[in-house]
């Protein structure tokens, strides 16, 4: 008993560790430049005055404390889809409670895609303005050398997104131990500073806020555009939930997190006090000269690692949004053996890593980054929480005024931090608003385009019961050996089938329509992933097969067949040919869509990932036969 106390202990330890080096990478990164921005947003409207000062570190802690402790840590990691997080799978989470069909599922899923398209948004600005806040350090005791930030911020974004392919299960386990002596290093500067003014940790007490918001509304409104930014990573947190569980995040964060965090903040405070020019770079003021280089070097490797907490939500979220229909056919990588929501998705790496050079290249610093960063982040907090809402409705069963209780809890505080950087529009706000925009036309487009091709498939593909008839009135020839023809519908007939027929004028010996079925949770059991009846009469030996996945498994086909096989389904798949039904699409004059979403239906449907590679099929036994369809 003892041993397997010490195994769960041991299992736990390694899943902290790396949820350490994969999920508060972005979040803990935050002081770097949080409470600069505050004293520099709108030309240093707040001052570094006792008042403002104890006012804002007063509203940083709680805000961490309200949406990062109670929001996320303890209210929205419980609404966790199958063990998988993020605004996607809380989307199909409520959509499965509140019933698929019907206006309010259909906007839960609007609501999902809009929260999704926020959070590439985020995960665009989130590498480039954590690595280059490290990188300028350099410039605090040699100024000369701001000009190698740049290049140096574009090398190490480069070799970061190459390092992708190796998974988050090992990059995880080399940043984990980093970030501990981050967050420790994070402390030991917070009590340095603390030391020479204890008083501050006065500023703890929630009177200050109040006292800063209703003494200078204005000034506080303003300072919360930038006070947000203390809180950026708390959705990726969520996001990330699939690769390491709900448990080990939430004692890493309280363990130790959530400390390191607040002592930093409250020395930066202090040091604020004690020198006001310390505003122009607090974070690294607060170490002694001796060790801004070597805390140069570590916080960049910090840095890499918020961003990767980022890119692994993107990865998560890209993938969530493909199984439920919003994105076409994407490859996925496993990297690990052991963990299935460890994943690396070459396309979306590769548009992260292109929007995230183009910012580096367009902004330059990090100062100027921030005014782009936050509109996005307190977007997708909104979102979030309606979703939650939703979710504890429905499923929960929570009376009103609870609901209203915690809507108004998060809901104000976040509306005011929205609202507050909706200032930040005209000076580079409008970027993640526009990416946001682009992405969620695109799942929208690829959703809409795919219902239309569907029911025009239909009609080429004619029901299956009349060709089975025409079968039977004009014999054909049957050959040896097992046909799989992969084909989503139960009721109509495969194109591949009818065109093999047509054109070679042969049906093989035995036949098994296979269709996929995306669920709306994240992973389906393999004993309850396989549905089959036989089709047409006992000679034709003809059988239909679904097999029923999440929206986060691997959708090995090969294998769940030859599982079926074990189960007693009459299947031979080790010799089987796989007949693929490949549609060519034209844009024609129809008014279903209209022009330019038709060409961008018909792109992304071109660079979808082949259905060889995504369904696992051995290329040397895949066939591919097809039709077209006019769009």
């Amino acid at each position: 008993m003892s041993g397997a106390h010490a195994q769960r202990r041991s299992g736990w330890a390694v899943l902290a560790l790396g949820a350490l080096g994969v999920v508060f990478g972005d979040i803990g990164t935050s002081p770097l430049y949080a409470i600069q921005t505050v004293f520099a947003i709108d030309g240093g409207i707040v001052r570094p005055t006792h008042s403002d000062v104890y006012g804002v570190i007063s509203l940083v802690f709680w805000s961490i404390t309200v949406i990062v402790s109670v929001k996320y840590v303890a209210f929205i990691l419980r609404a966790d889809n199958d063990g998988e997080g993020g605004v996607m799978a809380l989307a199909a989470l409520a959509r499965r409670w509140v019933g698929p069909g019907g206006r309010r599922g259909m906007l839960v899923m609007v609501l999902g895609v809009i929260g999704a398209s926020l959070f590439y948004g985020d995960s665009v600005i989130t590498p480039a303005i954590s690595v280059l806040s490290a990188i300028e350090g350099l410039s605090v005791p040699e100024p000369a050398l701001r000009d190698v930030e740049v290049p140096l911020g574009l090398l190490i974004i480069t070799l970061l997104f190459l390092a992708q392919r190796v998974g988050t299960h090992r990059v995880g386990r080399m940043f984990g131990p980093v970030m501990v002596v981050w967050f420790l290093v994070l402390a030991v500067l917070g009590i340095g500073g603390i030391a020479h003014d204890p008083a501050i940790l006065g500023a703890l007490l929630p009177s200050w806020s109040i006292a800063f918001v209703f003494e200078h509304p204005m000034i506080a409104f303003v300072a919360m555009g930038a006070v947000v930014l203390a809180i950026t990573g708390a959705e990726a947190l969520y996001a990330d939930m699939g690769h390491f569980g709900r448990s080990p995040i939430r004692r890493a964060w309280f363990g130790l997190v959530f400390p390191c965090l607040t002592l930093n903040y409250l020395g930066q405070g202090a040091l604020v006090l004690r020198n006001p020019a310390s505003i122009q770079n607090p974070f690294y003021l607060l170490a002694p000269h001796w060790a801004v280089f070597p805390l140069i070097v570590l916080a960049t490797a910090a840095t890499v690692i918020a961003s990767q907490a980022v890119i692994s939500g993107a990865f998560s979220v890209s993938r969530q949004a493909e199984r439920l229909g919003y994105l076409p056919r994407l490859t996925v990588r496993h990297t690990s053996p052991v963990e299935g929501g460890q994943i690396y998705v070459p396309v979306i790496n590769w548009v992260l890593y292109g929007g995230v050079v183009l910012l580096l290249l367009i902004f330059q610093s990090s100062q100027r980054l921030a005014t782009a960063y936050g509109l996005a982040v307190t977007g997708t907090f909104l979102l979030t929480t309606t979703l939650f809402l939703v979710q504890a409705e429905a499923a929960w069963g929570w009376p009103r005024w609870r609901l209203v209780g915690v809507g108004l809890l998060f809901g104000v505080l976040e509306l005011t931090f929205f609202s507050a950087n909706l200032t930040k529009i005209i000076h580079g706000g409008w970027l993640p608003v526009v990416i946001a925009i682009f992405v969620a036309t695109t799942m929208l487009t690829w959703r809409k385009g795919a219902a239309i091709v569907t029911r025009k498939r239909r009609n080429l593909e004619g029901p299956l019961d009349a060709f089975l008839e025409d079968m039977h009135t004009e014999p054909c020839t049957r050959v040896p050996g097992t046909a799989v023809f992969m084909h989503p519908a139960e009721d109509t007939t495969p194109i591949a089938l009818r065109e093999n027929l047509k054109i070679n004028h042969v049906v093989h010996e035995r036949v098994v329509i296979v269709g996929t079925v995306s669920e709306v949770i994240p992973h389906v059991a393999p004993q309850d992933r396989i549905r089959w009846h036989p089709v047409g009469r006992p000679e034709d030996q003809i059988i239909h097969i679904n097999l029923h996945y999440g929206f986060q498994d691997d959708q090995n086909v090969p294998r769940a067949l030859e599982f079926a096989q074990r189960e007693g389904v009459p299947i031979e798949p080790d010799d089987a040919v796989y007949f693929l039904s490949r549609i060519t699409l034209h844009r024609g004059p129809t008014k279903y869509m209209s022009r330019w979403r038709k060409r961008v239906f018909i792109a992304l449907a071109h660079n979808a990932a082949s259905p060889t590679d995504y369904f696992r099929l051995p290329s040397s036994r895949t066939v591919s036969m097809g039709a077209t369809v006019t769009l």
